[in-house]
């Protein structure tokens, strides 16, 4: 063998190794596939010993799996799921609490007040009408702009929205109609609104996506999905309900039990750095770190003034028993899965 194949080989062997030595972290997500293939070529780039392997649904499956897991769970930490979640995962002990290294640059709002904390904010989605300009005006539709213009007859069958207990924003719009009108008064409105509802989607993107096609003119989801559809061309206008809207936020945490503690923090201190949240900043407009420019083409306007005052850990806490009345009352329209 040659000097020259033996330094070939030699390098081969030792990528191998260094391949082989790298830790693999296992982390849930539930954003989308673009941007987890951006946090992860990012991350890996500054940590090359660290490979993530993601495992990635929707926020209600990926609670319910972690739930199911307690105690034995797969993962190492997660990277994208509603605070409402995360609230309901430190509740069941199933957070480690750990102190980001850029944790002081983080707005008091995007992470838990306990110190250390249990889980760090990364940006936040807003309620928004996803509105087909087009199809609307061959139906005849009027533009929304409260949420009560929905329930007009002429929106019957016309309507999807996500189911809440699948999608993370299903379930904000669900628990912020009860934090603004009231028990009684927000059960009336979805009674009414069910009416016009055609389906019950698992996904919080989906109904907007529809009234993207022409499939339904009107979806009940979130800014950035009306964003995203008018930057790849659809007659969609993103509307926000002058009674304002709910909205939730991406968050990140370890999983207590996993078996590579060291490399879980480190994921947590980029989470929580200024470069990941520039990388929030070019998929979302609110993010954690003040002073970082969001500049989303066809982002709809008036979007931070319509966030309500969400009580984050009120809707944690009573989840269950909304979900559980929203089912009785509602399941029947559900997408099948």
């Amino acid at each position: 063998m040659t000097r020259w194949w033996a330094a070939i080989l030699g390098v081969l062997a030792a990528s191998a190794a260094t391949a082989q030595d790298r830790t693999r972290l296992e982390v849930y997500s539930t954003l989308e596939i673009e941007n987890l293939n951006d946090f992860k070529k990012t991350f890996e780039a500054e940590n090359p010993d660290i490979e993530i392997l993601w495992n990635r649904d929707s926020t209600g499956v990926i609670t319910a799996k972690i739930l199911a897991e307690q105690g034995q769970q797969r993962g190492d930490a997660i990277w994208g799921l509603a605070v409402t979640s995360m609230l309901l995962l430190d509740q069941r002990g199933l957070l480690e609490p750990y102190a980001p290294k850029n944790l002081a640059a983080i707005k008091p709002a995007f992470r838990d007040p306990a110190n250390p904390p249990a889980w760090v904010g990364m940006e936040a989605w807003v309620a928004a009408v996803c509105f087909n300009t087009i199809e609307a005006t061959k139906l005849s539709l009027p533009k929304p702009q409260s949420w009560f213009d929905l329930l007009d007859p002429r929106f019957k069958g016309k309507l999807t929205m996500p189911h809440p207990a699948s999608s993370g924003t299903g379930y904000f719009h669900v628990s912020a109609w009860i934090q603004m009108f009231g028990e009684e008064k927000a059960w009336a409105f979805m009674n009414k609104l069910h009416d016009n509802i055609a389906v019950y989607e698992h996904s919080g993107t989906r109904p907007c996506r529809q009234a993207a096609s022409g499939e339904f003119p009107v979806g009940i989801s979130y800014e950035l999905a009306a964003a995203s559809a008018r930057q790849k061309g659809a007659p969609i206008e993103g509307l926000m309900m002058k009674e304002g809207g709910g909205w939730d936020m991406d968050a990140a945490a370890i999983l207590r039990g996993t078996k590579k503690p060291e490399a879980a923090r480190r994921l947590m201190d980029f989470a929580a750095s200024r470069r990941a949240n520039e990388l929030y900043a070019s998929f979302v407009s609110q993010v954690a770190i003040a002073g970082i420019a969001s500049t989303i083409p066809d982002y709809p306007a008036g979007v931070a003034e319509s966030m309500i005052t969400n009580d984050f850990a009120w809707a944690s806490e009573n989840r269950a028993r909304i979900l559980s009345e929203w089912a009785k009352r509602y399941e029947g329209k559900a997408a099948r899965k």
